[in-house]
């Protein structure tokens, strides 16, 4: 759902963009109480995976394709506030090297694919969870209920944005049936691959999972036929711990390499969903070029390679590193800014003790 230069005008794009810049610089402050040790190189981890899962168009109707938008799996796995800003990592990687997605919509994307989607997963997420049993099953069901909700809450959220500041005239009512539609079969695509993502994570660590640590009882695991507790939180410093999640870290960075530089060539190539209802309805006459289109990752292919397997799959593959780097990179120092925080803190009130007393 990658919205393009051209679909909505400029002073609802510019808007579009102070409120994602809002959301992000809120997001910022939020990750810091999110992140630690393990989950910060998870998070860039999380947001290399949806850029991976993203080139993997599924078909969901004739000549109609869907992708995973990557907001529910986010924020359930490593928060809501830095799911925000893995997405927005992930957008804006998109946007500069491989032309997806509007330059001067960025702040557009941000906001629908982004903020909507977060807000609505997490939402629901956690509302079932206060209604359900603390399982494993509850966990991956409430996660299949709130990524399903989330994206034709996203295309909804697009329809609103297109009502204000659409650049054809194009009847609102038509464009919400049809964008709404398309998205909840995609959505079921969404609900699938984040409800086994983090089902495969809480069966191996499921102390990684973020949004399952909040439970007011211990999750429980069915082992050999009974329910168990699982396992709490290890200390970070703790070797066995470091050791474990050093392995989920390395699993699924490479479950994203072969995703984007090998499975990737056997997506879908019909247009998605809002490709589909902006030809069908029309109101993709006034695209524009994109601004980064001489990029040599534009479309996600390698310039001057001329086999396409070859040419798509190194792509993918620049594409996640570059995702995983900037990723691990910007929550690192957002982690690391909390240790500051949290040590000056430490350190004016071993002052103000000092002086009391004296």
């Amino acid at each position: 759902m990658h919205v393009p230069d051209g679909f909505i005008n400029a002073p609802v794009s510019v808007a579009a963009g102070v409120a994602a810049a809002a959301a992000v610089a809120v997001s910022l402050r939020g990750a810091r109480r999110e992140l630690d040790e393990r989950t910060a190189p998870l998070a860039g981890l999380v947001a290399a995976f949806i850029f991976a899962v993203q080139m993997l168009n599924f078909p969901v109707a004739a000549g109609t394709s869907g992708h995973l938008l990557g907001g529910a799996l986010a924020a359930i796995l490593v928060g809501p506030y830095t799911g925000v800003l893995c997405v927005s990592v992930v957008l804006l990687m998109q946007g500069i090297l491989f032309a997806d997605g509007g330059l001067t919509a960025l702040g557009v994307n941000i906001t629908v694919m982004g903020v909507v989607t977060v807000v609505v997963a997490y939402a629901i997420f956690r509302g079932l969870l206060w209604i359900l049993p603390p399982t494993r099953s509850s966990v991956t069901a409430a996660a299949f209920a709130g990524a399903l909700l989330s994206v034709p809450a996203s295309a909804a959220a697009f329809t609103a944005l297109y009502a204000v500041g659409g650049t054809t005239d194009v009847p609102l009512g038509k464009v919400l049936t049809a964008m709404v539609g398309v998205h909840v079969l995609i959505g079921i695509g969404e609900a699938a691959i984040t409800a086994a993502t983090v089902g495969a994570v809480i069966a191996v660590r499921p102390d990684l999972v973020h949004a399952a640590r909040g439970l007011t009882t211990p999750l429980k695991l069915r082992v050999d036929g009974a329910l168990v507790d699982a396992p709490a939180a290890a200390p970070a410093a703790a070797t066995g711990s470091a050791g474990s999640t050093r392995k989920v870290w390395a699993t699924g960075l490479l479950t994203a390499l072969v995703l984007a530089g090998f499975v990737s060539f056997y997506a879908s190539a019909s247009p998605d969903g809002l490709e589909k209802v902006a030809a069908d309805k029309g109101f993709d006459e006034k695209v524009e070029d994109h601004a980064a289109a001489d990029s040599p990752l534009a479309d996600y292919s390698v310039k001057d390679v001329d086999d396409a397997r070859l040419s798509g799959g190194l792509a993918g593959v620049i594409g996640v590193g570059v995702t995983v780097a900037a990723g691990t990179g910007i929550f690192w120092a957002v982690r690391r800014r909390r240790g500051d925080e949290l040590t000056a803190t430490s350190t004016s009130g071993s002052a103000s003790t000092s002086t009391s007393a004296r």
